[in-house]
């Protein structure tokens, strides 16, 4: 642990674990954890894997056809023929709810000529070409040919649609191309052990955007997992955001998982003196938990403390549950995970956040980026429609998406940046991008893990 100790001994202070200790309702021992990147190549990352069709194609190969990757979500599929259309690259699934108590992901081409099954989501009875009417059943049998004195030399039986794998954690439908593929839960690591408290499978999606990104699908996730940059890009949370003192966390033997906890209710450590109502003032302006009455700090109170009684309040209203007992981190800090190769989902309570990245089509220089807000199913599980995807247009703003709130703008300011750092890769002449030690560790993290699905046979 040397090196890792030295690494943190250098962050600026207080630190996450040291604002935990002085929490009035204490963060769990999931939370109390700590485990900085230790013995990583500090080497500089290939800058051609942003922006070259030949490494793209490999990726497709190699990642997207080899990984487990977030689908949809189960109440997108609530009911028997009721179905989702899920797109990587050149690959396509009709994700399809076949009974009750299943769902499969037939690959969406028709067998007979290649035509595609399902441009769309909806709810179905059969499988049929819209071009010369062959149909599957449910279950992925073929049911009807078109002038079927034509083909006596097709069995139907082995006209069975393909299918990926299908696997579900936390409420979220995973999909694999690989017939081979180990287990989702083996997949997932430690995720379900870090996640079991904050109930996925509980929630429903309340909110969902999409935008076409200017940038590499991988540059678009970068932008969303460290807080190296926030000083800089985001000014405007300074005042209640740790930035600098953000907890990265690569464990050993873990290779789809990185993690890190930025607390919230408390100023930057580069900002001094910042007054107690100040940081309330700011939260509450970008942060719709906070509206409504005013937060006073009292004697031996500390803006943190009453942000999180707020937000309990909050929580407790919205969920139909009293959580008065909850962890002041789970109120408040953001708690984010990565799962290789694409999603990153949020923990804790404060803020219920996932977002997903893939490349756009066939070109590694664009990419479509989703950001879904899960809330709390009411307590008998109901709950209301999920929300359909918003696309935005190729000249609208993530600000044009109200449902997002004060996420929207943080995503703007990012989208602004990730062009211009699209066009400067292209533009340099260093071969590669340098990372930082630590607050980059996951960074660096994902892209070992990434190079070795890229090596292998």
């Amino acid at each position: 642990m040397g090196e890792a100790m030295d690494i943190i001994a250098r962050r600026p202070g207080p630190s996450v674990q040291e604002v935990f200790e002085q929490d009035g309702n204490p963060a769990p021992s999931i939370l109390r954890e700590e485990s900085p990147a230790q013995g990583q190549d500090l080497s500089d990352i290939s800058r051609e894997r942003y922006f070259s069709k030949q490494w793209h194609d490999l990726e497709v190969e190699k990642v997207w056809r080899k990984c487990w990757q977030l689908a949809c979500r189960v109440e997108h599929l609530p009911n028997v023929g009721d179905h989702i259309v899920y797109e990587i690259v050149h690959d396509s699934l009709i994700v399809i709810r076949t009974a009750p108590d299943e769902i499969r992901a037939y690959v969406n081409s028709c067998l007979h000529r290649g035509t595609l099954l399902r441009t769309e989501g909806g709810c179905v009875n059969q499988l049929r070409c819209p071009f010369h009417g062959w149909t599957w059943k449910l279950d992925g049998s073929l049911s009807i040919i078109p002038g079927q004195w034509d083909f006596p030399h097709v069995d139907k039986d082995k006209m069975r649609l393909p299918e990926a794998k299908v696997g579900i954690w936390g409420g979220f439908v995973f999909v694999n191309f690989d017939p081979d593929c180990e287990p989702l839960e083996d997949y997932l690591e430690n995720l379900p052990d870090h996640f079991a408290a904050f109930n996925l499978e509980d929630r429903y999606v309340a909110a969902h955007v999409g935008k076409i990104m200017p940038c590499n699908w991988k540059l678009a996730m970068e932008a969303f997992v460290e807080a190296y940059h926030v000083s800089i890009a985001h000014p405007q949370v300074m005042g209640y955001y740790g930035d600098t003192n953000t907890q990265y966390d690569v464990w050993p033997d873990i290779h789809h998982v990185s993690r890190m906890i930025s607390v919230q209710g408390v100023p930057s450590p580069s900002l001094k003196g910042v007054p107690a109502e100040r940081t309330i003032e700011e939260m509450r302006r970008d942060v719709p938990f906070f509206a409504g009455k005013p937060i006073e700090v009292g004697e031996g109170e500390t803006a943190r403390g009453k942000l999180a009684e707020r937000a309990r309040e909050k929580i407790s209203r919205s969920s139909g549950r009293d959580m008065s007992d909850l962890s002041d981190s789970e109120s408040l800090d953001l708690i984010e995970y990565l799962l290789f190769p694409n999603m990153v989902p949020w923990g804790g309570q404060a803020l219920p956040i996932t977002y997903r990245f893939r490349p756009n089509g066939d070109d590694p220089e664009t990419s479509i980026m989703e950001i879904m807000f899960l809330f709390s199913k009411a307590p008998d599980g109901s709950h209301p429609e999920p929300a359909k995807l918003n696309m935005l247009g190729p000249d609208q703003k993530w600000s044009d998406a109200p449902e997002l709130g004060s996420a929207a703008m943080v995503a703007d300011q990012d989208t602004d940046n990730l062009m211009r750092i699209q066009k400067g890769l292209r533009a340099s002449k260093k071969p590669g991008v340098t990372l930082a030690r630590y607050q980059e560790s996951r960074i660096r993290h994902y892209h070992q893990t990434l190079d070795a699905y890229m090596s292998r046979s």
